[in-house]
């Protein structure tokens, strides 16, 4: 493992944001002076009831797969030779500076042209339709380390990158490491060959990069959480009831900072704070599944007939709306959070010594004052909202799963 990507910048003499306590994180162990600040439960005097949701979504976060599939020129995007040109010359500069990848930002990779077409690529993320497919960057040729730096490098044009586990990782690793998929009160799927169903990570953008792909299956799955919405409202609407009540419970899986619960109770839809608030979805069934040794021991409530009903009822309504897509070596999917879901299939890898599928992937925060959704969290001004922080762990960036 590289040390310039997994070791610490040195002291900045900037000034310290103050707004915040997590912006006045010592610059010694958080190189931008930010931590992340971590899973919290809602403002939940902030919460809205089911009465106050909006029958029909409208607006170009609404969308449908049909609307896309036979379009890819809609939602992809080809990197040029310039572009992978600029890219390239951006990296090579920020290696050679010898600044760890945790300290990577605009300031210090430099894309003049292509960050043009970045700026607006964010708010069709925010607002617009949620994602992208990019393809064709060169990462047989430049290989993991500088493909990880050219990554990490275009996301800081679209967010800040917060921590994706417990031990810091802000650049994290889609890969099969053998671990038993079935222990899902201990075990993060993403770390297994399993099937992922459709759900929401803890960033406000995910991005994908693919270095290398399955020999069978590992497809992507996306929807729009507001073309769900729309549907849930017309055929289950008391499906739809049930999942704006904040009695859903999601495990944190032992990624908790002392004299934190080992679950967070919440809505999987609810409204933004302010004006004119959107719908945002927060789900992902493993997990509300994986709480039983809670629920055995009384401290939560099991989950409900009327719950288990609706996880199912939403999960077959996604895969039936859903948009089905291949990432391709050198392939990078950004998605929303926020009103997208997705899901991955189950897939099975090349014998060895043939290398293991692998997707790099970015949790990204948009803070609200930055054009970020208002949510009803007390972080949503924060700049690096969301996330997983355990205690003071520092932020690492390994160029491989570990």
């Amino acid at each position: 493992m590289s040390p310039s990507l997994t070791t610490t910048a040195p002291p900045s003499t900037d000034p310290l944001p103050t707004k915040y306590a997590n912006n006045k994180a010592p610059k010694s162990i958080y190189p931008d002076g930010i931590k992340t600040s971590g899973q919290h439960a809602p403002l939940y005097d902030l919460l809205r009831p089911y009465s106050d949701f909006p029958t029909e979504i409208t607006g170009p976060t609404v969308w449908k797969a049909e609307d896309y599939i036979n379009n890819p020129e809609r939602w992809t995007h080809h990197f040029s030779p310039s572009e992978n040109a600029e890219i390239s010359a951006a990296a090579d500069a920020f290696i050679a500076s010898g600044t760890p990848l945790t300290g990577i930002s605009q300031n210090n990779f430099k894309l003049p042209e292509f960050s043009k077409f970045l700026a607006p690529l964010r708010k069709e993320l925010i607002d617009g339709k949620g994602f992208i497919l990019f393809k064709g960057l060169p990462v047989t040729e430049w290989g993991n380390r500088k493909s990880a730096v050219a990554y990490m490098g275009l996301g800081t044009y679209l967010g800040y990158f917060v921590s994706q586990n417990g031990r810091g990782h802000v650049l994290g690793h889609v890969k099969d490491l053998g671990e038993d998929a079935t222990q899902i009160d201990k075990v993060r799927i993403y770390r297994t060959n399993a099937r992922q169903f459709f759900h929401a990570d803890d960033g406000d953008l995910v991005g994908l990069l693919c270095i290398a792909r399955a020999l069978e299956g590992g497809e992507s799955d996306i929807v729009s959480s507001h073309n769900v919405w729309n549907v849930l409202q017309k055929e289950h609407p008391d499906v739809a009831k049930t999942l704006t009540e904040p009695i859903w419970y999601f495990d944190r899986k032992g990624e908790t900072s002392k004299g934190e619960e080992g679950w967070i109770r919440t809505s999987v839809f609810y409204l933004e704070t302010g004006d004119n608030p959107r719908v945002y979805s927060k789900w992902d069934p493993y997990y509300i599944r994986s709480l039983t040794r809670f629920s055995d021991a009384g401290l939560i409530p099991p989950l409900s007939p009327a719950q288990l009903h609706a996880t199912e009822v939403l999960e077959q309504t996604c895969l039936r709306l859903a948009l089905h897509m291949i990432l391709e070596i050198g392939d990078i999917q950004f998605l929303s959070n926020e009103h997208v879901l997705h899901a991955r299939t189950a897939y099975k890898d090349y014998p060895a010594p043939a290398p293991r599928r692998h997707l790099m992937r970015l949790w990204l925060s948009t803070p609200e004052d930055e054009g970020g959704w208002k949510l009803p969290f007390h972080d949503s001004k924060e700049k690096k909202r969301g996330g997983i922080q355990v205690d003071d762990t520092p932020p690492v960036a390994p160029e491989d799963a570990e």
